[in-house]
Formats: structure tokens, sequence, C-alpha cells
């Protein structure tokens, strides 16, 4: 999560697994990086704040939040700006001490009661 927050995409790789999927799709590093950086684009005061985290080796649990204010369209949302707070629900399977399977959920359901 540090990683992520500092948005050290060169130390990315020291984390996570080349071969790395998100949601059952195959990103590999690359589109995997790909993707949080558009996060960050997309939503400029982007922050990983750890609310719970569970650890069963090879997975671990966590339970995100978030308070932040996308810049335009987010989860097909007009958000536009707007803060909003939310959860993710995330888990992650590791291989080779890498993170190499993400499953995530966001909770869209919160951001349409704010919106």
């Amino acid at each position: 999560m540090a990683c992520l927050n500092r948005q050290d995409w060169p130390a990315l790789g020291q984390f996570v697994h080349d071969d790395v999927s998100h949601n059952a799709k195959a990103l590999g590093l690359a589109g995997y990086r790909a993707m949080l950086e558009k996060d960050f684009r997309d939503i400029p005061d982007l922050g990983f704040n750890i609310e719970l985290l569970i650890s069963d080796p090879p997975r671990i649990a966590c339970r995100l939040t978030f308070d932040c204010t996308p810049a335009g369209t987010f989860l097909g949302l007009g958000v536009n700006g707007k803060r909003v707070s939310f959860c993710e629900n995330v888990f992650y399977e590791f291989r080779d001490q890498k993170i190499w399977q993400v499953w995530s959920v966001i909770d869209k359901a919160a951001i349409e009661a704010q919106l």
C-alpha cells in the first residue's frame, strides 16, 4: 500500500508478480501498473487506507477505505470532483512472495448514495 500511495511505479515489481491478474483478467505487471496509473490520473487525491487486514497465507484480505474526489466519471457515475467516501474489499493471492491474483469489489452503492 505504501508503494501505491507513493506512486512508486518502478518499485511495483518488487511486490506484484509479472503474471498478475485482476478480477480474473490477466493483466501482467505492465497492465496492472497502467490500471493503477489511470486510477491516480482519474482520482488525483487517491490514497489507499487499510481499515481491516486478515492474513491466511498465501492470501490476504483487506477492507480499504477511500475519501477522495474523482475528477470525472468513476465506475460509470458522474462524480465530477465531488468528494466521496467508499470501501473496497480486496483479496490478494501470492505466488513467489508477490501479488499474483487480485479480486476486488468496490462499494458503488455507497458512492451512488452520496451523489
